[in-house]
């Protein structure tokens, strides 16, 4: 076996824990970008379709500014990251889950740098364990991950060298086991780098293709059961592979799936791996790629979709059903198997930046301009409500502790289970 019994684990106790008291108020924890594993999913809870201001539990103003990053959850806290826009410093919160109040705050200086007039020094997600949250954020000079104790301590920092692009860093880490792994996919040197979650030092570093497009796709894994698990990454120089999550050697590799720009991050569903590229803010294709089960062998691409594929979003499944949330408001819903499509519906409400998630039977996603959308999950479309959020939104929410926390540019609220 490639990879360590306690690390594997660890892994297996994460997502055990989350779906303990699933039968109750759903995950206790949603430790990275999209809950556990990044699939988008929360099981046990359901929240309304519509709502109003007095319906949250609380909301606060977030300090150091704004940004479209994630809130994560561990137990009783949540934490969630701001910048400065004009001074590019970065500030972690750390929130009681409770009431939202303040139980400390951090904040690191920063240089500004050129970015896409959509992206945000407080873009990515800062996955977490049980005993610490880790940062990470690029400037031309240096990348830079950090890890933090649950009461703001700092344990650990890295710096994994420059950091080029056109569009600014936004990429997310996320834990596996003993290790934080961080897709270094940008148009200089690349690479997949695993740290040590406990110090810090590079556990293994995976060489990839540079001096092409960055790519900001979130790793996932991916492995049955009595399987070491594979790290699922994605970027147009490299195309879709499978990292040994031990050691980090290429498994597999589909060079070509991504003929375009990667934005959105992979799924891994179903014996399956689903990821979209796309350029100029259309789509081009959603890929489903099924990995060979020990490992080693030979990757078979399942099926292709060039239409109505998202390329900021990232798809969500569930039951047996991919669905797919353009930035222009088109969702389809797909077979996971087949790639079949069962609808697709044009729902409008601006532009989407943020990722669906499916809870409680319901698909939400929220607009730029701050409008939640709910959908019926099913083989029928169907448009269940609409809610003002009160301010522009790029993030995606977080479910844990029977409460949805809804991050909007400056402020994050808590709607509690229905």
């Amino acid at each position: 076996m490639r990879y360590p019994i306690l690390a594997l684990a660890a892994v297996v106790a994460v997502a055990a824990a989350s779906a303990g008291a699933a039968a109750a108020d759903g995950p206790v924890h949603w430790p990275r970008f999209r809950g556990p594993n990044g699939d988008g999913v929360a099981e046990g809870v359901a929240f309304p379709a519509t709502w109003s201001e007095s319906d949250y539990v609380w909301k606060v103003r977030l300090e150091g500014g704004g940004g479209h990053s994630s809130p994560v959850v561990w137990g009783d806290r949540v934490f969630v990251t701001s910048g400065d826009q004009k001074t590019a410093a970065r500030t972690v919160q750390c929130l009681k889950a409770a009431d939202g109040s303040t139980l400390w705050t951090k904040t690191y200086r920063g240089a500004p740098c050129k970015q896409n007039a959509l992206n945000a020094y407080a873009a990515t997600t800062p996955p977490l364990d049980a005993e610490r949250l880790y940062l990470s954020w690029a400037a031309p000079e240096r990348f830079i991950a950090i890890a933090l104790t649950h009461d703001g301590e700092e344990v650990w920092r890295q710096n994994l060298g420059p950091w080029e692009s056109w569009h600014g860093y936004g990429g997310s880490p996320i834990v596996v086991g003993d290790r934080v792994v961080l897709a270094n996919d940008q148009r200089g040197p690349s690479s997949v780098v695993a740290l040590d979650a406990a110090t810090g030092k590079v556990r293994w570093k995976t060489d990839r293709p540079g001096k092409g497009k960055a790519a900001y796709a979130v790793p996932c894994v991916f492995g049955a059961a009595g399987d070491s698990p594979q790290i699922i990454v994605t970027s147009k120089t490299a195309g879709m592979a499978g990292l040994d999550a031990a050691t980090g050697r290429v498994l597999w590799q589909v060079p070509d799936a991504m003929p375009q720009r990667v934005v959105s991050s992979p799924v891994a569903a179903g014996g399956l791996a689903l990821a979209t590229c796309g350029t100029g803010g259309k789509a081009k294709h959603i890929i489903a790629i099924r990995p060979p089960a020990s490992g080693d062998g030979v990757a078979e691409v399942a099926w292709t979709v060039t239409k109505d594929a998202p390329y900021v979003p990232t798809p969500v499944v569930h039951d047996g059903r991919v669905y797919l949330w353009t930035e222009a408001g088109v969702v389809s819903c797909l077979r996971l198997e087949t790639g079949e499509r069962v609808w697709s519906e044009r729902v409008g409400g601006g532009t989407y930046y943020a990722s669906p998630i499916v809870v409680g039977g319901k698909v939400y996603n929220a607009s730029k301009k701050g409008e939640m959308v709910a959908l019926k999950a099913g083989d029928a479309f169907e448009r269940l409500g609409r809610t003002d959020l009160g301010e522009m939104c790029q993030a995606t929410p977080a479910v844990a502790g029977g409460r949805m926390l809804i991050r909007t540019w400056s402020h994050l609220m808590a709607l509690p289970a229905k």
